[in-house]
């Protein structure tokens, strides 16, 4: 089995063992709907962004107004009838993130809480990103949103849209990737979440649902590779791509029309078992602007 570099701490040498060990080797070329972002070993916070940007000579554009996850709901690869049943506002918060206020409550399954002390320990204070706060009583805790796009300079074409959401009381960054869409091998569009590791990632595939009330549901429930879900992926010492699904965990979130504006709801599983639920209030900073 190909060895990792040295330099890795050690938790993060033994979580890439085990990507190694129950994975698969992995051709950039022919899995371009997994393939994302890597990070490497130092990166901490927002380094990443920068680093990525300088590597590939992309300029980083902040403070972006009007600005989405998705550049359209189109990208979701809808039919007809559920572009049409979506709701509004869910369809402007996809394209114009930036223009919304967040808010966040969570609530743990007393079973699995010391997991999440566990991953704040050992990868979140180090890296600056993953914090999922372990504390029961956080109800509607402000977030700092901010949408960061690295755009190529000749031809202004945004290549990475990255999420940076922080929990505002801490200053702590809860999550930070890069999000856009994918079409998986079964020809089905979903959409994609990329969170940089040490010489890898955490990547989240989700399936679009429209429901009857105009929400939108996206869940990685899938059972197999090449199904949407969660997958660790990892570059080795000889450059040797690997990757990993992780069946067992599942990550359902669905936004929906609420009466001050939007309200969304996260629900992870593992193991069939509850482990955490998250309940984000979203509100629109002003009326609406399209102009951009």
């Amino acid at each position: 089995m190909q060895r990792v570099s040295t330099k890795q701490r050690l938790q993060d040498w033994f979580t890439q063992r085990w990507v190694m060990a129950g994975g698969r080797k992995l051709n950039p070329q022919t899995t371009p709907w997994l393939i994302g972002p890597f990070g490497k070993v130092g990166d901490v916070g927002e380094q990443f962004i920068y680093r990525l940007a300088k590597e590939e000579q992309l300029s980083v554009q902040r403070t972006c107004v009007n600005t989405g996850l998705l550049p359209s709901i189109k990208a979701l690869g809808l039919s007809p009838s559920q572009e049409a049943q979506i709701s509004p506002i869910v369809v402007d918060f996809y394209e114009r993130t930036s223009s919304y206020y967040l808010s966040m409550s969570l609530r743990w399954n007393p079973l699995f809480i010391g997991f999440g002390f566990l991953v704040n320990t050992l990868f979140s204070n180090r890296l600056k990103q993953l914090y999922i706060p372990t504390n029961t009583k956080i109800k509607n805790s402000p977030l700092t949103s901010e949408i960061i796009q690295l755009i190529t300079p000749e031809t202004k074409e945004v290549r990475y849209t990255f999420w940076l959401r922080t929990l505002a009381s801490c200053d702590r960054i809860i999550f930070s990737g890069v999000y856009g869409s994918c079409q998986l091998p079964s020809g089905a569009t979903a959409v994609k979440a990329v969170f940089p590791l040490p010489n890898g990632n955490a990547t989240v595939l989700m399936n679009p649902q429209v429901g009857q009330k105009g929400e939108l549901t996206l869940n990685s429930s899938g059972t197999s590779w090449g199904d949407a879900g969660f997958y660790f992926l990892l570059q080795d010492a000889q450059n040797q791509y690997w990757a990993k699904f992780i069946a067992s965990f599942k990550d359902k979130l669905t936004v929906r029309p609420h009466t001050t504006g939007l309200l969304a709801q996260q629900r992870l599983r593992l193991w069939g078992l509850p482990v955490l639920s998250i309940v984000y209030q979203i509100n629109l900073k002003d009326k609406p602007d399209r102009s951009k």
